[in-house]
């Protein structure tokens, strides 16, 4: 047998060959891809829900400290003396975390989040100004309550989650009508 008789194949092992090479190629390039998009998941997952907590922190001392100061609808007074170094380190806290976003959020999420921690210092201020307002307070916490639930919805949009979370509802909530009437 010559060598013009087995060229094709010859041919036929090498066309296989780098068809073998290319598709194995191309399911390690998609492997990899999804290995990396699970992890970056993961970490997104975890970032926001740490970012979520610091806020949440942050908005409970502030409403305790309010509740010292004369406002109904929170529990568990915090005496501004008390309260207003606890406020500072949750916000240190929350700042350190929020470099976290920054490094893996989308654009939306992150100026998502910005609004319900822009909120959060409003509640902040109100507390640290030490006057009582209930209007200024409940719409505080209505804007907050809104910023959160955007948050939300951008973050789970982020980690490809169906569907929105439930909305927070109207904040403060008013228990003592409800349960009277």
């Amino acid at each position: 047998m010559s060598l013009y008789d087995q060229l094709p194949a010859l041919i036929g092992v090498v066309v296989g060959s780098l068809g073998s090479f290319a598709a194995q190629s191309l399911t390690e390039r998609r492997r990899w891809q999804r290995q990396r998009e699970e992890r970056w998941d993961e970490k997104r997952f975890e970032t926001y829900g740490r970012y979520a907590n610091a806020l949440k922190a942050q908005l409970r001392i502030a409403q305790r400290i309010g509740s010292a100061l004369g406002f109904t609808d929170v529990a568990d007074p915090l005496p501004p003396a008390e309260g207003l170094p606890l406020l500072a380190e949750a916000e240190s806290r929350r700042a350190t975390e929020w470099e976290s976003v920054l490094l893996v959020g989308d654009a939306v999420t992150v100026a998502a989040a910005r609004r319900w921690h822009e909120t959060i210092w409003t509640i902040e201020l109100l507390v640290r100004d030490g006057s009582f307002d209930a209007d200024k307070w409940s719409r505080a916490h209505q804007l907050a309550s809104a910023a959160r639930d955007d948050f939300y919805k951008s973050a789970r949009n982020d980690l490809g989650i169906g569907g929105g979370p439930p909305p927070s509802g109207q904040w403060p909530r008013s228990w003592r009508a409800e349960l009277s009437g």
